[in-house]
């Protein structure tokens, strides 16, 4: 009867643990879910001239929808990455000079590997985008390469001192002028991870089979007492 007993609570002491992180899971899940629809309406949202923004912040204004008109300079940043279908690619980081004298950084889109050393000249250019201080760099991400050139992720702080611009990078939406080949890539919440379903299937699940085995062991034990 001990033994039963015994097998009986740490059964249900590890369907109980496992039950409520798969509840916690759903709840994180609810939570993701709200965070993204913000950020999308945010995105979403009806843009504004980027000269009517004083001092744009990285916390108030991430995502916030703007446009903006100038001119390239020819000055560029390639950052290493690639498309799915695509392959391997560029993300052309070029500095605009606006119509009122700023000078920032535009992420006009992707190039394919094979469109590196074609010529785009200064053009002028109405650009639809978004705000954004991408954090794509990790400890693992290596500093731009100064034989190469080529940088390995979007680091708006370490750009815009390497070319002299303000600290801020509009990612291109819609461009209204000669788009040189280049294809915008929006900003979205794609690459936000938002895997909680997956795990509260997994917590749930692990929580079916820690009942399954309780069963059996309590159906071993009254076996062998019988």
């Amino acid at each position: 009867m001990s033994r039963s007993l015994s097998a009986l609570m740490l059964g249900a002491l590890g369907i109980a643990v496992l039950l409520s992180l798969g509840v916690w899971q759903l709840h994180r899940l609810a939570w993701k879910e709200g965070v993204i629809a913000a950020i999308e309406a945010q995105i979403g949202a009806e843009p504004v001239r980027l000269s009517t923004i004083a001092s744009p912040d990285p916390a108030a204004d991430l995502y916030r929808p703007v446009t903006v008109s100038g001119r390239t300079t020819g000055e560029e940043l390639l950052v290493l990455t690639g498309r799915k279908g695509e392959g391997a690619g560029f993300e052309v980081i070029a500095v605009l000079e606006t119509d009122d004298g700023k000078r920032v950084l535009l992420d006009r889109g992707f190039i394919p590997e094979a469109a590196r050393d074609d010529a785009r000249p200064p053009v002028a250019l109405e650009v639809a985008g978004n705000l954004h201080w991408p954090r794509d760099a990790d400890r693992y991400t290596p500093p731009p390469d100064p034989g190469t050139g080529l940088w390995f992720a979007r680091d708006v702080e370490a750009m815009s001192e390497n070319v002299n611009t303000m600290p801020l990078l509009v990612v291109a939406r819609k461009v209204t002028g000669d788009a040189q080949g280049i294809v915008p890539v929006p900003v979205d919440t794609s690459t936000i991870p938002n895997d909680h379903r997956q795990y509260a299937i997994t917590w749930f699940s692990l929580a079916g089979v820690w009942a399954g085995m309780t069963g059996f062991l309590l159906w071993r034990i009254r076996q062998r007492t019988d």
